[in-house]
C-alpha cells in the first residue's frame, strides 16, 4: 500500500475514533492525531500480514499475524513504525489502536528529546510493549531522517560486523520442511522450531539436505529437563549452535540445572521481556533473545545489549513475523549480536517496505537511507 492510499484513509479514522474500539469499528481505517506544524503527529493503520506458509510452533500454528501500521511526521518528514502481535505478546490490534489513541504526540515541539517522550509513551499504560515499539522505531527513522544518517552509524556501529541471519523452518511434514529448504538454500545458519515428538526427525530431514549450523527454537515446548539435556547433547552433535527456550519460562531453576549440564548455550525468548529482567536471568540462561516488539523498541533494545554485555550473556537480534520496517529497523542493531534471526519479513507475502537484504546469508541494512532504512514499496 502506497502513502497516498495510507492518507487517504484518514478521514475513515476520525471517524472510527469516535466509536469504541474494535476490530469491525477500525477495518482498515488510518487514525490521525490532531497535530500542528512543529509538532509530532501521529498516524496508524491496521495491516494483517499474510504468511507463505503456515508457521507452526510447539503450541500453535497460524497463517496470518496481525499488524499495526504507524507513522510520526514532523514539518513534513515521516518515520515509519510497526507493532506485530504474535498470539504469546497478549496484544491485539484493538488493544494496540486502543493504547495509540490514548497517546498525545502532539504536546511534544522537540523530537530530539527521546528520552522524555518515550518515558511519557511508556507510562500512558502498562504493557502494550507492542504498541510501544512501534512509536519508538517510527520516532527513530524519524530522527535518523532529520539528521541525515542511519541509526548504525549514529551508534556508532560497523555494519559489517553484523552475524549472518538464520531462516526459521517451522514444525511440519517432511514434504513441507523439504520445500521450506529450498528456500533456505542461500542462508547460512537454519533455526529450526521444535517442542513436539518429532524433533530428531526434522533435524534429520534437514541434516540429510544440509550440513550448515543450525540453531534450536524449543518455544518452551520440552517440559522435562532431563528430555531437555538429552536433546542438547544429541543436538551437540549435529552442529548445532544454542538452544533457545527449551523448557518453560516459570521453570527458572530447572532451567538453571540445564544450564549447568548442557554442551550448548541456553538462550531465554519468552521468559525475557523488558530490561530489568536481564539481572535476574543471568543466572539461569548464557545469553537473550532481543525482540524490538518484547522491549519497546530500539532505544531500550540497544540498553539491554549494553546490559548483557556487562553480564558477560550471548545476545541474538530476533524479529516476529513483521514487515521489513521492524526487521530494519532491529538490524541497525545487529552489529552488536553474537547471533541474527531477522528474517520475519522473508516469511510474509504483502511487505509494505524494501529495507533489509541478506547477501551471502550476512544481515545488511542500506548504508544510503537515513533513519531506521526503509521505504514504501
Amino acid at each position: 500500500m502506497n502513502r497516498r492510499k495510507f492518507i487517504g484513509l484518514t478521514g475513515m479514522g476520525i471517524v472510527a475514533a469516535t466509536l469504541p474500539v474494535s476490530i469491525p469499528a477500525f477495518g482498515n481505517a488510518t487514525h490521525r492525531s490532531n497535530g500542528r506544524n512543529g509538532r509530532l503527529n501521529l498516524s496508524y493503520m491496521p495491516y494483517e500480514l499474510q504468511l507463505k506458509h503456515s508457521f507452526n510452533l510447539a503450541r500453535s500454528s497460524r497463517t496470518t499475524t496481525p499488524d499495526v501500521q504507524v507513522e510520526i511526521e514532523y514539518d513534513g518528514i515521516i518515520g515509519y513504525g510497526e507493532a506485530s502481535m504474535p498470539p504469546y505478546l497478549g496484544e491485539s490490534v484493538e488493544s494496540v489502536c486502543r493504547f495509540l489513541q490514548k497517546v498525545d504526540l502532539g504536546q511534544f515541539t522537540d523530537p530530539f528529546r527521546l528520552e522524555e517522550i518515550l518515558e511519557y509513551v511508556d507510562n500512558v499504560e502498562d504493557g502494550n510493549r507492542a504498541a510501544k515499539a512501534s512509536i519508538d522505531i517510527a520516532l527513530h527513522d524519524l530522527l535518523g531522517k532529520i539528521m541525515g544518517q542511519p541509526w548504525y552509524r549514529i551508534w556508532g556501529l560497523s555494519p559489517e560486523k553484523s552475524p549472518c541471519t538464520s531462516f526459521t523452518i517451522g514444525i511440519d511434514t517432511e514434504e513441507m520442511v523439504r520445500l521450506k529448504m529450498q528456500e533456505a538454500e542461500p542462508y547460512k545458519v537454519i533455526k529450526v522450531k521444535m517442542g513436539l515428538d518429532n524433533d530428531k526427525q526434522l533435524v534429520e530431514i534437514i541434516r540429510s539436505i544440509t550440513d550448515v549450523p543450525i540453531c534450536v527454537d524449543a518455544n518452551q515446548g520440552w517440559n522435562d529437563p532431563q528430555r531437555a539435556l538429552e536433546m542438547a547433547e544429541w543436538l551437540s552433535d549435529k552442529n548445532c549452535l544454542f538452544v533457545e527456550q527449551p523448557l518453560p519460562r516459570e521453570m527458572l531453576k530447572e532451567t538453571g540445572w540445564l544450564r549447568e549440564r548442557s554442551p550448548l548455550p541456553i538462550i531465554a525468548d519468552e521468559v525475557f521481556q523488558r530490561l530489568p529482567d536481564i539481572p535476574r536471568l543471568a543466572e539461569y540462561y548464557d545469553g537473550i533473545n532481543i525482540k524490538l516488539m518484547k522491549s519497546t523498541g530500539m532505544h531500550e533494545a540497544y540498553k539491554m545489549t549494553v546490559l548483557a554485555r556487562s553480564l558477560n550473556m550471548k545476545v541474538m537480534i530476533g524479529c516476529m513475523t513483521e514487515t521489513s520496517c521492524a526487521v530494519t529497523a532491529a538490524a541497525q542493531l545487529a552489529p552488536l549480536a553474537d547471533w541474527a534471526d531477522l528474517d520475519g519479513n522473508l516469511l510474509i507475502s504483502n511487505d509494505r517496505f524494501d529495507g533489509i537484504k541478506i547477501i551471502n546469508g550476512q544481515v545488511t541494512v542500506p548504508t544510503d537511507r537515513p533513519g531506521i532504512g526503509v521505504k514504501l514499496l
